[in-house]
């Protein structure tokens, strides 16, 4: 067989033209692995044929079955987020964050007791109870008595606060 009907070039000496033997390479083990090189091109050449007959083929089925690309799609995009939900690290991460999540909502909850305590106890304090004094009278004086109020001085009312 002749490495010219395999459409590569080789020279006499056997090595591809324009190069020359590599040091400690005989002409004849150049000519054995020109040839060895050749049919090995020639193999994946026909694999590459054998494969797109494949893909072909695997279409045309796919399509006597109804399954389009876009079911596919959807397909390996469902298996491929199951192998995900499935693995160690997804279940770690969830977990962390699960965990981060009623940290974080304990400590919201633990704030917010802490500022509806600290309002009790400013509510409490005779300073908030003076300054409700002042705005009751204020109101008072501003607004006058309206139907249905008594005589007494509205420091006296129950604040609504």
């Amino acid at each position: 067989m002749d490495s010219s009907e395999h459409g590569s070039s080789v020279s006499s000496t056997g090595v591809a033209s324009g190069g020359t033997l590599p040091p400690g390479l005989a002409e004849e083990e150049a000519e054995e692995i020109q040839v060895e090189l050749t049919k090995v091109e020639d193999e994946i050449q026909t694999l590459r044929q054998v494969l797109v007959a494949k893909e072909r083929h695997a279409a045309e089925l796919k399509r006597r079955l109804g399954i389009s690309p876009l079911s596919e799609i959807k397909q390996n995009f469902t298996k491929g987020w199951h192998e995900v939900q499935c693995s160690d690290a997804y279940k770690r991460t969830q977990e962390t964050l699960s965990q981060a999540g009623h940290m974080t909502s304990a400590a919201f909850s633990s704030v917010g007791s802490a500022i509806r305590n600290q309002f009790g106890e400013m509510r409490n304090s005779p300073s908030f109870k003076s300054f409700e004094d002042k705005v009751e009278n204020m109101k008072y004086k501003v607004m006058g008595r309206s139907n249905g109020e008594s005589d007494h001085s509205p420091t006296s009312n129950n604040a609504p606060f």
